[in-house]
C-alpha cells in the first residue's frame, strides 16, 4: 500500500536537492505525514545521536544525544524535516532542559500525538552530564505518562 502523491503533499523537504540548513531556531520546518495505521497503537523511536546548541551563558557549544518517543495519533513528523528542525538549535542558546521540552512542545503542536517523550543525554560539561527526560501523553495515557517519569527517575547511566 504505497503511498501516493495526494498522501505526499505535504512533505516538500524529502527528496528536495536544494536543502537549506537554518542555523536558528526554526520550528516551522517541521513537516508531517498522515499515519496509514490509526487503528493500531504502535511506538515509533527517532534516535538523534548529533544534536548541538550552545550554552545561553557563555556562548559554547553543547553536545547530545537525543532519543524522541511516540504513539502517533493521525499526523507523524517527516525525519528529514526533523534532521533539519533539530539541526536548527546549533546557534540557539538555551540549557538544555529547554531544548528537551521545546522540542517536545513543537512535536505536539505539529502531530497531537497520543503519547510522546523526549530524553537528552548531554556530554559532560564541568564533569557533570545533563540528562533531561519530559514526556505527554493525552488522556488515555496518563498510566504510561507516570509509569515512564518513574523509570526515568529509577535509570542508571550504563
Amino acid at each position: 500500500m504505497a503511498r501516493n502523491d495526494k498522501e505526499l503533499e505535504g512533505v516538500t523537504l524529502l527528496g528536495n536537492q536544494g536543502t537549506t540548513y537554518e542555523f536558528d531556531y526554526k520550528p516551522n520546518v517541521l513537516e508531517s505525514f498522515v499515519n496509514k495505521h490509526p487503528e493500531n497503537e504502535y511506538l515509533v523511536t527517532l534516535d538523534c545521536p548529533e544534536f548541538t546548541s550552545l550554552c545561553p551563558k557563555t556562548g559554547q557549544p553543547d553536545f547530545g544525544h537525543i532519543v524522541i518517543n511516540y504513539i502517533p495519533r493521525i499526523q507523524m513528523v517527516e525525519s528529514k524535516s526533523l534532521k533539519l528542525y533539530l539541526f536548527s538549535f546549533r546557534n540557539r542558546g538555551d540549557f538544555h532542559e529547554d531544548c528537551v521540552n521545546i522540542i517536545m512542545k513543537d512535536l505536539i503542536q505539529l502531530m497531537d500525538p497520543k503519547y510522546i517523550e523526549v530524553k537528552g543525554y548531554f556530554n559532560p560539561r564541568g564533569g557533570i552530564s545533563i540528562i533531561p527526560f519530559a514526556n505527554y501523553g493525552d488522556a488515555e495515557h496518563q498510566d504510561l505518562v507516570r509509569s515512564r517519569m518513574l523509570a526515568a527517575f529509577n535509570e542508571r547511566k550504563k
